[in-house]
C-alpha cells in the first residue's frame, strides 16, 4: 500500500528531499547542495542539470528507506522568479537565470515606458521588477538573440524537474503569479502585458492548480532516480507558498515569517492586498481560493552568512573541532551585545533589495561604527537590520488584517536570541513551529497528499506541523526599537544617491 509521500525542495543551495507518511511523520530526510555562480555585481546563475542530478540522487537515498511502490506520490516546492530556457525539443539552451538575479534593469525600465507601476500592479500583484522571470526573458531576448530564437518554453525551477520527470510541461498558479506575466485577477496569462513586452505566451507552459498531478514518472526517469515508472507527479508549488502550507498558513489572516538565506512574512487572505506604494506583492496560495500577500526581502540569512564568513572564522573552527553549530555560537554572541548593538545600524542590503525598498541598487552598510564596537555588537546589529526590513513589511499587512500572531520558520529561527529580536522588532507575539527547516517540503508533501487523495484537505497540515514554543515582545527592547526604525528608515534614503552613483561607476 502506498503510504508515504516524497517532496523535494528546490532551493537556492540544494535540493532537500523528504519523505513523509500519510499521517505527518516525517520519516527521512537528505539534501544534494549545488553551486551558484554569482557575478558581474547582480547576476546569479545555476545548472538546471544539477537540479536534475540533486533529485535523482536525493531520491535514491531516501528509497533506501523505504521501498519505491510504497511512495503515494512526488511534489516539488521550488525556488520562483526564474527563468529557464527550453528548446522546441525540450533541450536546454543556456544555465538558469535564477531568484537573486537583477540584470534586468534595462527591461523593467522599457516596460514601464509603455504601462504604468499601478496598472500593472494591479493586474499582476506584483511590480515591474528585474527580480521577475518575464524581465529576465525580456533580457535573453535583447542580449542572446540566438537563445531567443530556438527558445520553446520558459520555466520555473521545479517545472523543469517536473518535465524531466513526467516529459510533461506545465506550471502551477502559485509559479505563474511570480513571473510578471500573469493575470491575478483572471488567473490566467496576461495578454497584454506579453504584448508590451514582446514576448509570445506559447512560451509560457499551461497553468493548472497545484494539487494537479503533471504526469506520471517515465521509465527513462525511473531509470536514473529509483521512483517506480507510472508513480504519480504532483506539480506542487513555489517555495515561498509552499512555505505557507508548511507553517500552518492555511487559514484567513494566518500569518508567517520565513527566516532563510531571504526572508520573507507573509499571511493567507481571500483577496490580494494592494498596498499604494507597492512595497509588497502577491502570489496565488497553493490553497484553493486563496492569496497569499507576500514582502520578501533578499539577504537575510544571506547576511548573516556573509558575516560568519568573513568575522567569524575562528567559530568555524572551533565548531569543526569540537562539533556544534556555528550559527549557535553567533546567536550566544549576539545575546552578548545590547539591545540596538550599541548605536549600529546595518542595512541588509548585499543583493540589491526586493520588498520593501525594491531597488536592485541599493547596498549593504554599516552605520554608526565605533571604535568600541566588537563583533558581537556587528553580529547583533545585522539580525536587528534584518528584523526592522521585515517590520516594514509587517506594517503594511497589520493594515489590511488582524494579525494575532506569527508563526516563524527557517534555518534563522533556530537561534533563540535571533527569534526574540525578530519578535521585539515587529511587537507581535510568535510562534517557532516544531519543523523550522522542513515548511517547505510539508508544504510540498502535503499538497501532494491532497493531489491523490491520500490526504482530506489543507487542514490537515496540523498532523505535520504544531507550534513548539511561544514568544513575546520585552517592552523595553521594544522602546529602543520604535526609536531606532525611523533612523533605519531615514539612513536607506540618505544614501539612495550614493548607492546610484556607485552603480553606475560598476
Amino acid at each position: 500500500m502506498a503510504v508515504y509521500l516524497m517532496a523535494h525542495d528546490l532551493g537556492t543551495t540544494g535540493n532537500k528531499a523528504t519523505l513523509f507518511s500519510v499521517d505527518g511523520t516525517l520519516v527521512a530526510h537528505t539534501v544534494y547542495p549545488y553551486p551558484t555562480r554569482y557575478f558581474n555585481s547582480t547576476w546569479a546563475e545555476q545548472d538546471p542539470r544539477n537540479w536534475w542530478k540533486a533529485v535523482c540522487e536525493t531520491s535514491r537515498r531516501l528509497l533506501e528507506q523505504v521501498p519505491a511502490g510504497d511512495i503515494a506520490a512526488v511534489a516539488f516546492s521550488g525556488q520562483m522568479m526564474g527563468c529557464v530556457c527550453l528548446g522546441k525539443r525540450g533541450e536546454l539552451l543556456r544555465d538558469g537565470i535564477i531568484w537573486a538575479d537583477q540584470r534586468a534593469v534595462q527591461q523593467a525600465q522599457n516596460l514601464e515606458k509603455d504601462i504604468s507601476q499601478q496598472e500593472f500592479y494591479r493586474i499582476t500583484g506584483h511590480r515591474i521588477s528585474a527580480s521577475y522571470s518575464l524581465e529576465k526573458l525580456m533580457w535573453v531576448k535583447d542580449h542572446e538573440p540566438d537563445v531567443f530564437s530556438k527558445l520553446g518554453k520558459c520555466l520555473n525551477p521545479k517545472d523543469y524537474v517536473v518535465y524531466q520527470l513526467t516529459g510533461e510541461l506545465a506550471t502551477d498558479y502559485s509559479d505563474a503569479s511570480g513571473t510578471n506575466a500573469f493575470d491575478l485577477n483572471r488567473m490566467c496569462w496576461s495578454t497584454d502585458i506579453l504584448r508590451l513586452a514582446g514576448v509570445d505566451e506559447k512560451f509560457f507552459p499551461e497553468v493548472f492548480p497545484s494539487t494537479h498531478i503533471a504526469g506520471r514518472v517515465t521509465e527513462r526517469a525511473a531509470a536514473q532516480c529509483g521512483l517506480l515508472a507510472g508513480t504519480p507527479v504532483i506539480l506542487g508549488g513555489g517555495d515561498g507558498v509552499c512555505a505557507a502550507v508548511g507553517a500552518g498558513s492555511v487559514k484567513e489572516n494566518s500569518a508567517y515569517a520565513y527566516l532563510g538565506s531571504s526572508s520573507w512574512i507573509a499571511y493567507s487572505s481571500h483577496q490580494p492586498v494592494y498596498d499604494p506604494q507597492m512595497r509588497t506583492f502577491n502570489w496565488a496560495h497553493i490553497v484553493p481560493g486563496y492569496f497569499a500577500p507576500t514582502g520578501t526581502m533578499q539577504a537575510a540569512g544571506n547576511s548573516l552568512s556573509f558575516m560568519k564568513n568573513n568575522l567569524c572564522k575562528d567559530l568555524i573552527e572551533a565548531v569543526c573541532q569540537t562539533g556544534g553549530d556555528v550559527y549557535e555560537a553567533m546567536d550566544r554572541e549576539i545575546e552578548m551585545s545590547s539591545c540596538g548593538a550599541g548605536g549600529l545600524l546595518y542595512l541588509p542590503y548585499l543583493l540589491g533589495e526586493r520588498s520593501p525598498r525594491w531597488s536592485p541598487e541599493a547596498r549593504a552598510a554599516f552605520i554608526g561604527l565605533k571604535m568600541e564596537h566588537q563583533r558581537k555588537d556587528l553580529l547583533r546589529a545585522t539580525v536587528e537590520g534584518i528584523a526592522m526590513n521585515l517590520e516594514i513589511i509587517f506594517k503594511v499587512f497589520r493594515q489590511h488584517a488582524d494579525i494575532e500572531n506569527i508563526h516563524l520558520i527557517g534555518g534563522l529561527a533556530k537561534g533563540k536570541i535571533v527569534a526574540q529580536i525578530l519578535t521585539d522588532v515587529l511587537g507581535c507575539n510568535t510562534m517557532r513551529m516544531n519543523y523550522l527547516e522542513e515548511a517547505t517540503s510539508i508544504g510540498a508533501a502535503v499538497t501532494a497528499g491532497v493531489g491523490v487523495g491520500a490526504l482530506k484537505n489543507f487542514e490537515s497540515v496540523e498532523h505535520f506541523v504544531q507550534a513548539q514554543e511561544a514568544l513575546s515582545p520585552q517592552p523595553e527592547a521594544q522602546r529602543q526599537y520604535e526609536k531606532l526604525k525611523p533612523i533605519f528608515d531615514e539612513a536607506y534614503f540618505a544614501l539612495q544617491s550614493v548607492y546610484r552613483r556607485l552603480a553606475s561607476l560598476q
